[in-house]
Protein backbone atom coordinates (compact mmCIF):
# COMPACT_ATOMS: atom_id res chain seq x y z
CA UNK A 1 0.00 0.00 0.00
CA UNK A 2 1.35 3.51 -0.71
CA UNK A 3 1.29 5.95 2.02
CA UNK A 4 1.92 9.94 1.42
CA UNK A 5 5.53 11.01 2.15
CA UNK A 6 4.40 13.21 4.67
CA UNK A 7 2.87 10.37 6.90
CA UNK A 8 5.92 10.47 8.83
CA UNK A 9 4.70 13.93 10.38
CA UNK A 10 0.76 13.73 10.31
CA UNK A 11 -0.83 13.30 13.20
CA UNK A 12 -1.28 10.43 14.57
CA UNK A 13 -5.17 10.30 15.00
CA UNK A 14 -5.22 11.72 11.29
CA UNK A 15 -3.28 8.60 10.34
CA UNK A 16 -5.82 6.32 12.14
CA UNK A 17 -8.69 7.94 10.43
CA UNK A 18 -6.96 8.42 6.70
CA UNK A 19 -5.27 5.31 6.59
CA UNK A 20 -6.03 2.91 9.92
CA UNK A 21 -4.09 0.50 10.88
CA UNK A 22 -1.74 -0.41 8.22
CA UNK A 23 -1.08 3.63 8.13
CA UNK A 24 0.14 3.24 11.70
CA UNK A 25 2.13 0.23 11.24
CA UNK A 26 4.27 2.22 8.41
CA UNK A 27 4.16 4.92 10.39
CA UNK A 28 5.92 2.79 12.96
CA UNK A 29 8.49 1.31 10.75
CA UNK A 30 9.78 5.21 9.56
CA UNK A 31 10.27 5.83 13.21
CA UNK A 32 12.69 3.02 13.77
CA UNK A 33 14.47 3.85 11.15
CA UNK A 34 15.84 5.59 13.63
CA UNK A 35 17.54 2.52 15.32
CA UNK A 36 20.13 0.09 14.65
CA UNK A 37 19.64 -3.14 13.29
CA UNK A 38 19.29 -5.03 16.38
CA UNK A 39 16.91 -2.76 18.02
CA UNK A 40 14.38 -2.38 15.11
CA UNK A 41 14.30 -6.71 15.37
CA UNK A 42 13.11 -6.02 19.14
CA UNK A 43 11.29 -3.62 18.16
CA UNK A 44 9.47 -5.81 15.31
CA UNK A 45 9.04 -8.30 17.47
CA UNK A 46 7.56 -6.46 20.02
CA UNK A 47 5.42 -5.35 17.49
CA UNK A 48 4.14 -8.70 15.83
CA UNK A 49 3.18 -9.96 19.33
CA UNK A 50 1.40 -7.11 20.19
CA UNK A 51 -0.25 -7.70 17.15
CA UNK A 52 -1.35 -11.12 17.56
CA UNK A 53 -2.18 -11.39 21.06
CA UNK A 54 -4.49 -8.27 20.34
CA UNK A 55 -5.72 -9.56 17.19
CA UNK A 56 -9.49 -9.70 17.90
CA UNK A 57 -9.19 -6.97 20.18
CA UNK A 58 -11.28 -3.64 19.37
CA UNK A 59 -11.58 -0.08 20.89
CA UNK A 60 -14.90 1.18 20.00
CA UNK A 61 -13.97 2.09 16.52
CA UNK A 62 -10.68 0.68 15.72
CA UNK A 63 -8.56 -2.35 15.75
CA UNK A 64 -7.00 -2.12 19.95
CA UNK A 65 -3.22 -2.32 18.04
CA UNK A 66 -3.62 0.72 17.05
CA UNK A 67 -4.10 2.01 20.57
CA UNK A 68 -0.35 0.12 21.12
CA UNK A 69 1.14 1.51 18.08
CA UNK A 70 0.49 5.13 18.95
CA UNK A 71 1.44 4.75 22.42
CA UNK A 72 4.86 3.76 20.86
CA UNK A 73 4.66 6.06 18.22
CA UNK A 74 3.98 9.12 20.72
CA UNK A 75 7.40 8.02 22.83
CA UNK A 76 9.56 8.26 20.16
CA UNK A 77 8.70 10.88 17.75
CA UNK A 78 6.85 13.50 20.95
CA UNK A 79 8.91 12.14 23.74
CA UNK A 80 12.24 11.29 21.81
CA UNK A 81 12.42 8.05 24.04
CA UNK A 82 15.42 6.00 22.62
CA UNK A 83 15.50 3.55 24.78
CA UNK A 84 14.20 0.49 23.09
CA UNK A 85 13.09 -1.38 26.37
CA UNK A 86 11.12 1.46 27.15
CA UNK A 87 9.14 1.36 23.74
CA UNK A 88 8.89 -2.37 23.60
CA UNK A 89 7.21 -1.84 26.94
CA UNK A 90 4.28 0.51 25.42
CA UNK A 91 3.48 -1.70 22.65
CA UNK A 92 3.14 -4.64 24.85
CA UNK A 93 2.02 -2.47 28.00
CA UNK A 94 -1.59 -4.45 27.87
CA UNK A 95 -0.60 -7.67 27.14
CA UNK A 96 -0.87 -9.36 30.52
CA UNK A 97 -3.67 -7.85 31.90
CA UNK A 98 -5.57 -8.34 28.72
CA UNK A 99 -4.02 -12.08 27.29
CA UNK A 100 -2.20 -13.06 30.49
CA UNK A 101 -2.82 -17.16 29.53
CA UNK A 102 -2.19 -16.32 25.82
CA UNK A 103 0.93 -15.34 26.63
CA UNK A 104 1.72 -17.31 29.39
CA UNK A 105 1.37 -20.10 26.59
CA UNK A 106 4.08 -19.29 24.25
CA UNK A 107 6.48 -20.21 26.64
CA UNK A 108 7.60 -24.00 24.76
CA UNK A 109 9.89 -26.00 25.19
CA UNK A 110 11.97 -27.79 22.36
CA UNK A 111 9.41 -30.31 20.86
CA UNK A 112 7.22 -27.29 20.46
CA UNK A 113 4.91 -28.73 23.22
CA UNK A 114 4.19 -26.57 26.62
CA UNK A 115 7.04 -27.13 29.10
CA UNK A 116 5.26 -28.93 32.57
CA UNK A 117 6.76 -25.84 34.39
CA UNK A 118 4.96 -23.38 32.65
CA UNK A 119 1.58 -24.93 32.31
CA UNK A 120 -0.03 -21.82 34.30
CA UNK A 121 -2.58 -22.10 36.67
CA UNK A 122 -6.05 -20.17 36.43
CA UNK A 123 -5.08 -18.58 39.57
CA UNK A 124 -1.67 -17.78 38.27
CA UNK A 125 -1.19 -15.89 35.21
CA UNK A 126 0.62 -12.60 35.53
CA UNK A 127 3.13 -13.74 37.01
CA UNK A 128 3.56 -17.01 34.30
CA UNK A 129 3.08 -14.13 31.57
CA UNK A 130 5.29 -11.36 32.91
CA UNK A 131 8.28 -14.82 32.66
CA UNK A 132 7.29 -14.67 29.29
CA UNK A 133 8.20 -11.29 28.53
CA UNK A 134 11.33 -11.51 30.72
CA UNK A 135 12.55 -14.27 28.63
CA UNK A 136 11.54 -12.71 25.20
CA UNK A 137 12.67 -9.13 25.77
CA UNK A 138 14.12 -9.38 29.04
CA UNK A 139 13.22 -8.59 32.58
CA UNK A 140 13.14 -4.68 32.70
CA UNK A 141 10.83 -5.01 29.67
CA UNK A 142 8.42 -7.36 32.21
CA UNK A 143 9.46 -5.10 34.96
CA UNK A 144 7.87 -1.70 33.38
CA UNK A 145 4.80 -3.85 32.04
CA UNK A 146 4.43 -5.31 35.54
CA UNK A 147 4.29 -1.67 36.45
CA UNK A 148 1.40 -0.43 34.39
CA UNK A 149 -0.26 -3.71 34.49
CA UNK A 150 -3.59 -2.76 36.62
CA UNK A 151 -3.85 -5.76 39.84
CA UNK A 152 -7.13 -7.54 40.75
CA UNK A 153 -9.04 -4.83 42.55
CA UNK A 154 -11.17 -5.38 45.70
CA UNK A 155 -14.88 -5.81 44.37
CA UNK A 156 -16.13 -4.05 47.96
CA UNK A 157 -13.93 -0.50 46.73
CA UNK A 158 -14.58 1.63 44.12
CA UNK A 159 -12.59 0.53 41.18
CA UNK A 160 -11.71 4.34 39.85
CA UNK A 161 -10.14 4.59 43.34
CA UNK A 162 -8.13 1.66 43.20
CA UNK A 163 -6.80 2.68 39.78
CA UNK A 164 -5.50 5.82 40.70
CA UNK A 165 -4.21 4.30 43.83
CA UNK A 166 -2.01 1.96 41.83
CA UNK A 167 -0.81 4.23 38.99
CA UNK A 168 0.12 7.01 42.30
CA UNK A 169 2.00 4.00 43.53
CA UNK A 170 3.21 2.11 41.29
CA UNK A 171 5.10 4.75 39.08
CA UNK A 172 6.41 6.61 42.16
CA UNK A 173 9.08 3.62 42.11
CA UNK A 174 9.64 3.49 38.32
CA UNK A 175 10.37 6.60 36.07
CA UNK A 176 10.36 5.36 32.84
CA UNK A 177 6.67 3.39 33.44
CA UNK A 178 5.56 6.99 33.71
CA UNK A 179 7.01 7.57 29.98
CA UNK A 180 4.84 4.51 29.01
CA UNK A 181 1.74 5.46 31.21
CA UNK A 182 1.39 8.79 30.58
CA UNK A 183 1.76 8.34 26.73
CA UNK A 184 -0.70 5.83 27.30
CA UNK A 185 -2.70 8.40 29.67
CA UNK A 186 -2.53 11.16 26.55
CA UNK A 187 -3.98 8.52 23.95
CA UNK A 188 -6.72 7.94 26.00
CA UNK A 189 -7.19 11.34 27.22
CA UNK A 190 -6.60 13.78 24.79
CA UNK A 191 -8.57 11.02 22.25
CA UNK A 192 -11.63 10.60 24.42
CA UNK A 193 -13.39 13.13 21.62
CA UNK A 194 -12.23 10.17 18.74
CA UNK A 195 -14.51 7.69 20.85
CA UNK A 196 -18.09 6.99 20.66
CA UNK A 197 -20.91 6.66 23.09
CA UNK A 198 -21.33 5.88 26.88
CA UNK A 199 -17.66 4.87 26.84
CA UNK A 200 -17.26 8.78 26.24
CA UNK A 201 -18.64 9.60 29.77
CA UNK A 202 -16.87 6.72 31.64
CA UNK A 203 -13.63 7.23 30.32
CA UNK A 204 -13.57 11.18 31.12
CA UNK A 205 -14.90 10.53 35.03
CA UNK A 206 -12.30 8.07 35.06
CA UNK A 207 -9.39 10.03 33.98
CA UNK A 208 -9.88 13.41 34.55
CA UNK A 209 -8.76 12.98 38.45
CA UNK A 210 -5.78 11.35 37.31
CA UNK A 211 -4.33 14.75 35.31
CA UNK A 212 -2.60 16.22 38.70
CA UNK A 213 -1.40 12.90 39.68
CA UNK A 214 0.65 12.76 35.63
CA UNK A 215 1.63 16.33 36.66
CA UNK A 216 3.46 15.38 39.85
CA UNK A 217 4.95 12.22 38.35
CA UNK A 218 5.96 14.18 34.84
CA UNK A 219 7.34 16.95 36.69
CA UNK A 220 9.71 15.25 38.90
CA UNK A 221 13.32 15.09 38.46
CA UNK A 222 13.80 11.82 38.06
CA UNK A 223 11.35 11.43 35.22
CA UNK A 224 13.69 10.97 32.26
CA UNK A 225 12.57 13.37 29.72
CA UNK A 226 13.75 16.62 28.37
CA UNK A 227 12.51 19.96 29.55
CA UNK A 228 10.69 20.56 26.28
CA UNK A 229 9.37 17.32 26.02
CA UNK A 230 7.88 17.72 29.76
CA UNK A 231 6.53 20.96 28.43
CA UNK A 232 4.62 19.16 25.33
CA UNK A 233 3.31 16.42 28.31
CA UNK A 234 1.86 19.32 30.29
CA UNK A 235 0.43 20.71 27.68
CA UNK A 236 -1.57 17.57 26.02
CA UNK A 237 -2.81 17.13 30.07
CA UNK A 238 -4.09 20.84 29.96
CA UNK A 239 -5.86 19.96 26.54
CA UNK A 240 -6.85 16.65 28.17
CA UNK A 241 -8.44 18.37 31.37
CA UNK A 242 -10.00 20.88 29.01
CA UNK A 243 -11.75 17.94 26.93
CA UNK A 244 -13.03 15.78 30.08
CA UNK A 245 -14.39 19.30 31.47
CA UNK A 246 -16.46 19.59 28.62
CA UNK A 247 -17.63 16.27 28.47
CA UNK A 248 -18.52 15.90 32.29
CA UNK A 249 -19.87 19.77 33.25
CA UNK A 250 -22.25 20.30 30.56
CA UNK A 251 -25.27 21.63 32.02
CA UNK A 252 -28.04 19.08 32.58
Amino acid sequence: MEFPAYLATMPMHAITEIHGEPGLRARFRLEIEAFDETARGRLTAAEELAAALHRDDRRVREPYLNHLLRVAIRMMHHYQVREVDVIVAGLLHDAVEDHPAELAGLRRCPTGAPAAADRTDAAEPTGAALAVLADRFGPRVARLVGAVTNPVYDPGRDRHVQYREHVAASLDREPWARVIKVSDFTDNGVGVIHTTGPKVARSAAKYRPLVPVFRDLIARPDTPLSAPVKRHIFAQLDLAEERFSAILDQPN
